[in-house]
């Protein structure tokens, strides 16, 4: 009995010992994966880098479907998580785009300058001895005229009278809606084509 006495108090003693013998080596830290963060209705929150049609202007924090940030809005780039990082990233993207636009409206402006100076457009087009086309001109046609004068304007940008083609010979006034609320008016002289026999 005292034998296993003995023997009890030996593990005992060699129990602690042998515990500070096989300590484990630190563990290297893992990075926890950064989960979005969620709204009050459990939805995601983006950050926006464009402005999104009925959604909010480049910058806000907006609350979405998880569904439509994932399948829509990240892989177009049109939003990002608001992570610290991509938070930074945003405000150099949004100087960036700010002076993008500024200098697009300096060239839009000295655009309508230019237009504004300028006689006019001529578009020759089939009509009848009465002055009435055979067609009609449409923005296609005088965005085509202002082009063949070196001035980039698109069909989008011009507006006609109540929506209608001028449908007779004359000279009409045409405004031009050129972007960021700069609109000017070109002076468009419809004339008949002239046949020769």
């Amino acid at each position: 009995m005292a034998k296993a006495k003995a023997a009890a108090k030996a593990t005992k003693a060699a129990a602690p010992a042998a515990a500070v013998k096989t300590k484990r080596p630190p563990q290297p830290k893992v990075k926890k994966r950064a989960f979005p963060t969620r709204g009050r209705h459990g939805n995601l929150k983006l950050v926006l880098t464009e402005d999104v049609q009925y959604l909010g202007k480049q910058g806000d924090i907006v609350e979405v479907r998880p569904g439509y940030a994932r399948n829509y809005l990240i892989p177009r780039g049109f939003a990002i998580l608001p992570t610290e990082h991509n938070l930074k990233l945003l405000e150099r993207f949004k100087i960036r785009v700010r002076q993008a636009k500024e200098a697009r409206i300096a060239d839009l402006k000295a655009m309508a300058e230019q237009i504004q100076k300028m006689a006019g457009i001529t578009i020759e087009a089939n009509a009848s001895n009465e002055g009435h086309l055979y067609g009609s001109v449409g923005p296609q046609e005088i965005s085509r005229g202002l082009k063949a004068k070196n001035l980039p304007v698109e069909p989008e940008m011009v507006i006609l009278e109540g929506g209608h083609h001028i449908k007779e010979t004359g000279l009409y006034a045409v405004k031009l809606s050129l972007g960021y609320e700069i609109e000017t008016e070109v002076k468009v002289a419809v004339i008949a084509t002239t046949q020769s026999k």
